[in-house]
């Protein structure tokens, strides 16, 4: 019974979303349905991903707070390479969203070729560029010694993985530009339960533990911070190994399989790539400079300052990880709705999105600021840790509304293509707002200092991007070429 509703629910999508490219009208009790049924799969990935963080932070918590200070030092230059990978899988996936809408598969299938080629040469290319810096990096970042060694290993074991990350991210993006967001987050949840099961193996030694009365020895490499790494990167080797494979066999509307073609990326496929994701490739790398920035601010303030600072960022991530669920179905929607030529529908899913973003945010904010004491005696057995986090917490709970406002808008941006401007908003938010006075208040409030400035900014993006979205230039960006 439960796979018939599970089954029902995936047509129901399937057929509306079909609607959208064969230009038929829509209630709006369907659009907010279709929103939520494509939400809800990359909402629930979202936070699996945000639990398999969890139970990371807390395993490696488990062994003191330097373990946790070495991973939290490089934790914001990871993001960068992450948000790197992001932006190039997104300038091809958005084509995608694109040439569906406009019911033109076969174009789709020509950039999901030329993509697996440029997008894989990307990967590579960016960690070898991880490698090199990784000997030298928490050094430049200020760490104290005692994390450092730690902290390059587990950066140099991250960026081994980046080809492999690339190839996941580009095949998930396409799957859930095709409408299909079930198959990528199932597959995301597989993957935090694989992740937790070699965690268990590779960071902690041998142990004995009692089953039902019964004694046994759980085998394990006691690697510490480095099989933690190790256990990520091999977790997403056999996730994105299975989704490369239902992409490409599998897949109802971009299965290559029976569909020959050209990988050989053309001029046009590349430069629209380029388009829509180097602005957002730029604006990773400056928005986690700015991170990293705030790292440096941080690190003066002691291993304790640091470790909190990484749970609290993990922690908050709960609260905005559906917000980024919801933006992936906003890019979905939008991309397909324009490539249909129907830029109504396409305003009428940018504020159904964003309106659910705002709604689910501002809840996940209010329990995150009751949960928070709780959810830190979970995280670390450090009392002074956990009382740090749970104070900068409790300061970020104000800005998920907004923060969410800013998420969701800019989802809708880039199922236009239009990355240029929102990449600026972001960057002179981020740092003529929260760099500044971050680096102005940690003097005097320390750690919440450092946080209260982040609420200001988020609030302050969140209110731009709203007005941006009201303002409806998004729209007129041309969305593929003819």
């Amino acid at each position: 019974m439960d796979n018939n509703i599970f089954r029902n629910i995936i047509d129901r999508t399937q057929n509306l979303l079909q609607k959208i490219r064969n230009g038929e009208s829509m209630t709006r009790r369907s659009k907010i349905a279709l929103a939520a049924w494509l939400s809800l799969p990359s909402m629930l990935a979202q936070l699996s991903t945000i639990i398999m963080e969890y139970i990371d932070a807390s395993m490696v918590g488990s062994l003191g707070a330097e373990a946790s200070a070495s991973i939290g030092l490089v934790s914001t230059t990871l993001w960068l390479f992450g948000g790197v990978i992001s932006s190039v899988s997104t300038g091809f996936y958005v084509q995608v969203a694109h040439r569906i809408g406009a019911a033109d598969d076969e174009g789709a299938r020509d950039v999901l070729r030329q993509s697996l080629v440029a997008a894989l040469m990307a990967g590579i290319s960016i960690a070898a560029v991880g490698v090199l810096i990784s000997g030298q990096l928490p050094h430049w970042l200020g760490g104290d010694e005692l994390v450092c060694d730690d902290a390059s290993a587990y950066f140099f074991i991250f960026c081994l993985s980046l080809p492999i990350l690339q190839i996941n991210s580009l095949c998930g993006g396409m799957l859930r530009s095709s409408g299909n967001m079930h198959v990528p987050s199932a597959l995301n949840v597989i993957m935090c339960a694989l992740d937790v099961l070699f965690n268990w193996l590779f960071i902690f030694p041998d142990r004995e533990i009692s089953l039902f009365g019964f004694g046994m020895t759980i085998p394990g490499f006691d690697m510490g911070v480095r099989g933690a790494a190790l256990a990520t990167l091999l977790a997403t080797a056999v996730t994105a190994s299975a989704m490369l494979c239902f992409l490409l066999f599998k897949s109802n509307t971009l299965r290559l399989k029976g569909h020959p073609g050209s990988f050989r990326p053309t001029r046009q496929i590349i430069a629209k790539a380029l388009h829509i994701g180097l602005p957002m490739g730029i604006e990773h790398a400056v928005f986690c400079g700015a991170q990293i920035m705030s790292t440096i601010i941080v690190a003066p303030l002691g291993t304790a300052a640091i470790a909190a600072n990484s749970f609290g960022i993990i922690v908050e991530s709960l609260c905005y990880m559906p917000g980024y669920g919801i933006a992936e179905s906003a890019t979905t929607l939008v991309g397909q709705s324009l490539g249909a030529r129907r830029s109504d529908l396409a305003s009428s899913f940018a504020r159904i999105t964003v309106a659910m973003g705002i709604g689910v945010m501002t809840l996940m904010g209010i329990i995150m600021y009751i949960m928070a004491p709780f959810v830190m005696s979970f995280m670390t057995p450090d009392a002074h840790v956990a009382a740090l986090s749970v104070s900068a917490l409790r300061i970020e709970a104000f800005a998920e509304p907004m923060f969410a406002a800013s998420i969701v808008a800019y989802g809708v941006f880039v199922g236009a293509g239009d990355t240029l401007i929102p990449c600026i908003m972001n960057l002179v938010s981020i740092w003529a707002v929260r760099i500044s006075l971050a680096a102005l208040l940690a003097s005097s409030m320390g750690l919440n200092g450092v946080w209260l400035a982040m609420c200001i900014e988020l609030c302050f993006r969140g209110i731009i991007f709203l007005i941006r979205l009201v303002w409806g230039k998004w729209q007129k960006m041309p969305v593929h070429n003819q």
